[in-house]
Protein backbone atom coordinates (compact mmCIF):
# COMPACT_ATOMS: atom_id res chain seq x y z
CA UNK A 1 0.00 0.00 0.00
CA UNK A 2 1.39 3.31 -1.04
CA UNK A 3 2.12 5.89 1.30
CA UNK A 4 -0.86 8.16 0.44
CA UNK A 5 -3.29 5.09 0.75
CA UNK A 6 -2.07 4.78 4.83
CA UNK A 7 -4.99 6.60 6.81
CA UNK A 8 -5.21 6.94 10.47
CA UNK A 9 -9.06 6.95 10.17
CA UNK A 10 -11.37 3.61 12.34
CA UNK A 11 -12.92 1.92 9.37
CA UNK A 12 -16.49 2.02 9.53
CA UNK A 13 -19.41 -0.36 7.93
CA UNK A 14 -21.05 1.29 5.51
CA UNK A 15 -24.54 1.22 6.11
CA UNK A 16 -28.04 0.25 4.02
CA UNK A 17 -28.15 3.85 2.45
CA UNK A 18 -24.84 3.74 0.51
CA UNK A 19 -25.71 0.39 -1.50
CA UNK A 20 -29.78 1.46 -1.74
CA UNK A 21 -29.33 4.01 -4.29
CA UNK A 22 -30.52 4.32 -7.85
CA UNK A 23 -27.27 4.33 -9.76
CA UNK A 24 -25.71 1.56 -9.79
CA UNK A 25 -22.77 3.13 -11.85
CA UNK A 26 -22.63 5.83 -9.30
CA UNK A 27 -22.21 3.42 -6.48
CA UNK A 28 -19.19 1.13 -8.67
CA UNK A 29 -17.20 4.06 -8.37
CA UNK A 30 -17.87 4.72 -5.22
CA UNK A 31 -16.89 1.34 -3.67
CA UNK A 32 -13.28 2.47 -4.99
CA UNK A 33 -10.90 2.76 -2.17
CA UNK A 34 -13.25 1.23 0.39
CA UNK A 35 -12.23 -2.13 1.91
CA UNK A 36 -14.12 -5.26 2.05
CA UNK A 37 -13.62 -7.75 5.05
CA UNK A 38 -14.39 -11.23 5.76
CA UNK A 39 -13.66 -12.57 9.59
CA UNK A 40 -14.45 -16.11 9.81
CA UNK A 41 -13.15 -18.26 12.58
CA UNK A 42 -12.14 -14.62 14.84
CA UNK A 43 -9.90 -14.35 11.09
CA UNK A 44 -9.62 -11.51 9.42
CA UNK A 45 -8.37 -10.28 5.70
CA UNK A 46 -9.48 -7.38 4.18
CA UNK A 47 -8.14 -5.55 1.17
CA UNK A 48 -8.98 -2.10 -0.22
CA UNK A 49 -11.35 -1.76 -3.68
CA UNK A 50 -9.25 -0.64 -6.64
CA UNK A 51 -11.24 -2.45 -9.60
CA UNK A 52 -15.40 -2.74 -9.92
CA UNK A 53 -17.68 -3.35 -12.33
CA UNK A 54 -21.48 -2.41 -12.53
CA UNK A 55 -24.11 -3.65 -13.77
CA UNK A 56 -27.52 -2.32 -14.51
CA UNK A 57 -30.06 -4.90 -14.05
CA UNK A 58 -32.90 -5.78 -16.96
CA UNK A 59 -31.74 -3.32 -18.73
CA UNK A 60 -28.35 -4.46 -19.23
CA UNK A 61 -27.21 -7.25 -21.78
CA UNK A 62 -24.54 -8.17 -19.37
CA UNK A 63 -26.66 -8.60 -16.69
CA UNK A 64 -27.60 -12.27 -15.31
CA UNK A 65 -30.67 -10.63 -14.97
CA UNK A 66 -30.97 -9.43 -18.32
CA UNK A 67 -34.87 -8.58 -19.65
CA UNK A 68 -35.82 -9.69 -16.26
CA UNK A 69 -34.43 -13.35 -15.67
CA UNK A 70 -35.33 -14.45 -12.67
CA UNK A 71 -33.22 -18.09 -11.43
CA UNK A 72 -32.34 -19.46 -8.06
CA UNK A 73 -29.04 -18.60 -8.22
CA UNK A 74 -30.52 -14.65 -9.12
CA UNK A 75 -33.01 -14.53 -6.97
CA UNK A 76 -31.02 -12.35 -4.24
CA UNK A 77 -30.30 -9.77 -7.06
CA UNK A 78 -34.37 -9.04 -6.83
CA UNK A 79 -33.50 -8.56 -2.60
CA UNK A 80 -32.31 -6.28 -0.18
CA UNK A 81 -29.35 -3.77 -1.17
CA UNK A 82 -26.48 -4.28 1.00
CA UNK A 83 -26.40 -8.14 -0.05
CA UNK A 84 -23.61 -10.11 -1.29
CA UNK A 85 -23.94 -12.13 -4.59
CA UNK A 86 -21.69 -14.37 -5.02
CA UNK A 87 -21.55 -16.65 -8.01
CA UNK A 88 -19.72 -19.59 -9.76
CA UNK A 89 -18.05 -19.08 -12.95
CA UNK A 90 -16.97 -21.93 -15.44
CA UNK A 91 -16.87 -24.70 -12.54
CA UNK A 92 -13.55 -22.96 -10.63
CA UNK A 93 -14.28 -19.35 -9.73
CA UNK A 94 -16.64 -17.35 -7.12
CA UNK A 95 -17.28 -14.04 -7.91
CA UNK A 96 -18.37 -11.57 -5.38
CA UNK A 97 -20.99 -9.01 -6.06
CA UNK A 98 -22.65 -6.16 -4.42
CA UNK A 99 -26.29 -5.80 -4.74
CA UNK A 100 -27.81 -2.07 -4.68
CA UNK A 101 -31.00 -0.11 -5.10
CA UNK A 102 -34.45 -1.07 -4.10
CA UNK A 103 -35.78 -4.63 -4.12
CA UNK A 104 -36.79 -6.32 -7.12
CA UNK A 105 -34.65 -4.13 -9.08
CA UNK A 106 -31.78 -6.25 -9.48
CA UNK A 107 -28.37 -4.42 -10.13
CA UNK A 108 -25.16 -5.31 -8.46
CA UNK A 109 -21.64 -4.37 -8.70
CA UNK A 110 -18.51 -7.55 -9.16
CA UNK A 111 -15.62 -6.68 -7.12
CA UNK A 112 -12.54 -7.26 -9.50
CA UNK A 113 -9.61 -6.36 -7.49
CA UNK A 114 -8.40 -5.46 -3.83
CA UNK A 115 -5.12 -4.05 -2.63
CA UNK A 116 -4.06 -6.72 -0.08
CA UNK A 117 -4.18 -4.98 3.76
CA UNK A 118 -4.90 -7.49 6.66
CA UNK A 119 -4.16 -11.17 6.67
CA UNK A 120 -1.67 -11.39 4.33
CA UNK A 121 -0.54 -14.97 4.90
CA UNK A 122 -4.00 -16.14 5.28
CA UNK A 123 -4.63 -15.23 2.28
CA UNK A 124 -1.34 -16.77 0.71
CA UNK A 125 -2.38 -20.14 2.84
CA UNK A 126 -5.83 -20.03 1.21
CA UNK A 127 -4.25 -19.67 -2.45
CA UNK A 128 -1.87 -22.53 -1.79
CA UNK A 129 0.93 -20.03 -1.72
CA UNK A 130 4.38 -20.14 0.64
CA UNK A 131 5.76 -17.52 1.99
CA UNK A 132 9.47 -16.23 1.05
CA UNK A 133 11.76 -15.56 3.41
CA UNK A 134 14.85 -13.34 2.31
CA UNK A 135 18.15 -14.17 3.96
CA UNK A 136 17.50 -11.44 6.09
CA UNK A 137 14.22 -13.13 7.52
CA UNK A 138 12.04 -10.60 5.80
CA UNK A 139 8.92 -11.83 4.06
CA UNK A 140 9.26 -11.13 0.18
CA UNK A 141 6.83 -8.89 -1.34
CA UNK A 142 3.80 -10.51 -2.09
CA UNK A 143 2.86 -11.55 -5.92
CA UNK A 144 -0.01 -8.87 -7.03
CA UNK A 145 -2.00 -11.36 -8.47
CA UNK A 146 -3.20 -12.48 -4.68
CA UNK A 147 -5.73 -10.26 -5.07
CA UNK A 148 -5.64 -9.56 -8.85
CA UNK A 149 -9.56 -10.59 -10.55
CA UNK A 150 -12.24 -11.32 -8.83
CA UNK A 151 -11.87 -15.54 -8.78
CA UNK A 152 -7.87 -14.47 -7.02
CA UNK A 153 -9.79 -12.33 -4.43
CA UNK A 154 -12.71 -14.57 -3.69
CA UNK A 155 -10.35 -17.21 -3.09
CA UNK A 156 -7.84 -15.19 -0.80
CA UNK A 157 -10.49 -13.61 1.60
CA UNK A 158 -12.43 -17.32 2.08
CA UNK A 159 -15.36 -16.03 -0.11
CA UNK A 160 -17.19 -18.89 -1.56
CA UNK A 161 -21.28 -19.37 -3.09
CA UNK A 162 -22.15 -20.46 0.25
CA UNK A 163 -22.05 -16.87 1.13
CA UNK A 164 -24.27 -15.69 -1.50
CA UNK A 165 -27.41 -13.72 0.28
CA UNK A 166 -25.29 -12.55 3.04
CA UNK A 167 -26.05 -9.27 4.70
CA UNK A 168 -22.82 -6.64 3.96
CA UNK A 169 -24.19 -5.05 7.30
CA UNK A 170 -23.41 -8.40 9.41
CA UNK A 171 -20.18 -9.44 10.88
CA UNK A 172 -18.60 -11.72 8.82
CA UNK A 173 -18.42 -10.34 5.71
CA UNK A 174 -18.37 -6.51 5.11
CA UNK A 175 -16.85 -3.14 3.60
CA UNK A 176 -15.71 0.05 5.50
CA UNK A 177 -14.45 3.11 5.08
CA UNK A 178 -11.22 4.78 6.38
CA UNK A 179 -11.79 8.08 4.68
CA UNK A 180 -9.23 7.25 2.12
CA UNK A 181 -10.44 8.43 -1.48
CA UNK A 182 -8.51 8.22 -5.29
CA UNK A 183 -8.11 11.19 -6.75
CA UNK A 184 -10.78 11.78 -9.48
CA UNK A 185 -8.13 12.07 -11.93
CA UNK A 186 -7.03 8.67 -10.87
CA UNK A 187 -10.57 6.94 -11.42
CA UNK A 188 -10.24 5.38 -14.63
CA UNK A 189 -13.83 4.02 -16.54
CA UNK A 190 -13.68 1.33 -19.61
CA UNK A 191 -15.64 -1.39 -20.81
CA UNK A 192 -16.21 -4.39 -18.85
CA UNK A 193 -14.29 -7.42 -19.26
CA UNK A 194 -15.44 -10.78 -20.70
CA UNK A 195 -18.76 -9.83 -21.77
CA UNK A 196 -18.86 -10.04 -25.06
CA UNK A 197 -22.06 -11.27 -25.47
CA UNK A 198 -23.86 -8.37 -24.38
CA UNK A 199 -23.87 -6.85 -28.13
CA UNK A 200 -23.94 -3.38 -27.77
CA UNK A 201 -24.00 -3.49 -23.89
CA UNK A 202 -20.27 -4.73 -24.08
CA UNK A 203 -18.67 -1.44 -24.63
CA UNK A 204 -20.22 0.51 -22.26
CA UNK A 205 -17.89 2.43 -19.60
CA UNK A 206 -18.87 0.72 -16.95
CA UNK A 207 -15.77 -0.81 -15.15
CA UNK A 208 -13.88 1.52 -12.92
CA UNK A 209 -10.24 0.95 -11.49
CA UNK A 210 -7.88 3.34 -9.79
CA UNK A 211 -4.86 4.35 -12.59
CA UNK A 212 -1.19 2.81 -11.92
CA UNK A 213 -2.50 0.44 -9.33
CA UNK A 214 -0.48 -3.21 -9.81
CA UNK A 215 -3.51 -5.27 -8.30
CA UNK A 216 -5.68 -3.85 -11.29
CA UNK A 217 -6.85 -6.96 -13.17
CA UNK A 218 -6.94 -6.50 -16.83
CA UNK A 219 -6.11 -3.82 -19.41
CA UNK A 220 -8.65 -2.59 -21.81
CA UNK A 221 -9.32 0.70 -23.45
CA UNK A 222 -10.48 3.22 -21.05
CA UNK A 223 -10.16 6.70 -20.12
CA UNK A 224 -9.87 9.09 -17.37
CA UNK A 225 -13.42 9.41 -15.53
Amino acid sequence: MTNRQKTSHPLVKLDHAFYDRAGVVTVAKDLLGKVLVTEFGGQRTSGRIVETEAYNGVGDRASHAWSGRRTTRTEVMYGVAGTAYVYLIYGIHHLFNVVTNKKDIPHAVLVRALQPIDGIPLMMQRMNRHEIKTEHGEVAKVDYSLTRGPGNLSRALGLFTKHTATSLLGDEIWIGDDGWRPKRSEIVAGPRIGVDYAGVDAGLPYRFFIKGNPYVSGSKTAKAH
